[in-house]
């Protein structure tokens, strides 16, 4: 696998993962993990460093070259 469709994949699976963690704090749902609730400030870090991790993922994506 070429490093810049790799970069590509982890950037997109960590956006995705980011945007759960924004619409979990913007509708407010719950999440139970074994009878446990967890609190809402628990999606701000899951928020940002997958944020963070997507946006590094692109950039590397866009500074990779393809070999021919």
């Amino acid at each position: 696998m070429q490093q810049r469709v790799y970069f590509l994949i982890c950037g997109s699976i960590f956006f995705l993962v980011a945007v759960a963690h924004l619409s979990r704090l913007i509708t407010g749902w719950e999440i139970q993990i074994a009878g446990w609730t967890a609190p809402h400030w628990i999606s701000l870090p899951g928020l940002i460093v997958p944020a963070l991790l997507s946006g590094w993922g692109f950039m590397l994506a866009s500074r990779a070259r393809a070999k021919p």
